[in-house]
């Protein structure tokens, strides 16, 4: 499957072709969502918790999403990757934003970057759009700044925070925003926004009527075990599968049962005897830990 650009997802927008989008860390998952068709994959700063087990994306940094994102352009050379940028890679100035943006596509190769917030952070989106990258707005529920929300809470409930958003929404394409995410919004504001914008609009608990979708990797396959958000609709739950599958290795070690002959490598035809031949030489020699040997055995005292 050739792999889609910017252009192709305006083109689906138009045809209302649902676009797929997904988030990946590492190489082999992102094998796995190319080979399964996916037309994106976000290298999201949620790694912070599905893969180094912080509590939020806070403590994420630029290091570890450009090796992040390094991994998975290779597992996934012919897809859409987007990175996005961790806390404090860009609210401070422009010159910040625009520089680490760059980053993500001179040292791990990405299409574009994300990056949350409305309007306040107008001036970094155009310091990084007039710099030629393409940019992901990201509005709704944003985990970067979820302490001023009070906490991860739907937003856009009210019809006073749902004008919020909107206004946000277009000043963002406004600015010259290719792509908007949606997160945790009422179906009925992520209605709105996706017909009122001739941008891409993606949602993660934003409703049916975006122009495609994402969810969290190890949401979705059931990796992640700390808790599950209301929009997460889970495909399978290899979490059971993997702990069944450590739990039986366990058992067949502890019983003797593992390795079987068939895992094993023997020695070549008629070496065998040459060995046992060998090894009388080493009749005599002392053990280890016994007297003139100084590779003492531990005591376990």
């Amino acid at each position: 499957m050739p792999k889609k650009m910017i252009h192709d997802f305006y083109k689906m927008k138009q045809a209302k072709e649902k676009i797929t989008w997904i988030t990946a860390y590492d190489y082999p998952t992102a094998q796995f969502v190319e080979t399964a068709g996916m037309d994106m994959i976000l290298v999201g700063d949620s790694l912070g918790m599905c893969v180094y087990g912080y509590p939020g994306t806070i403590p994420v940094t630029m290091e570890q999403c450009i090796v992040h994102c390094e991994a998975v352009r290779r597992g996934a050379p012919n897809t859409f990757i987007v990175g996005d940028m961790p806390f404090m890679s860009y609210q401070s100035s422009v010159e910040k934003a625009i520089e680490n943006a760059g980053r993500f596509l001179k040292e791990a190769g990405v299409d574009a970057i994300k990056l949350e917030g409305g309007r306040r952070i107008l001036p970094m989106v155009r310091g990084i759009l007039d710099a030629g990258i393409v940019v992901c707005g990201h509005i709704g529920l944003t985990p970067q700044s979820s302490g001023q929300l009070g906490g991860h809470k739907a937003q856009g409930r009210t019809a006073e925070s749902a004008r919020l958003l909107i206004e946000d929404a277009l000043a963002l394409q406004g600015a010259g925003v290719q792509i908007l995410l949606l997160e945790a919004v009422p179906p009925e504001v992520g209605k709105f926004i996706t017909e009122k914008l001739s941008i891409p609009v993606l949602g993660i608990g934003a409703g049916m009527h975006c122009d495609g979708q994402i969810l969290i990797v190890s949401d979705l396959i059931g990796q992640f075990q700390a808790f599950t958000p209301k929009f997460v609709k889970k495909y399978c739950n290899v979490a059971e599968i993997i702990i069944a599958a450590m739990k039986e290795y366990c058992a067949e070690v502890r019983a003797g049962n593992f390795p079987a002959d068939e895992h094993c490598y023997h020695m070549l035809e008629g070496e065998y005897p040459k060995f046992m031949e060998m090894t009388k030489q080493y009749a005599d020699r002392p053990f280890a830990g016994e007297a003139g040997d100084c590779r003492r055995a531990p005591s376990g005292d």
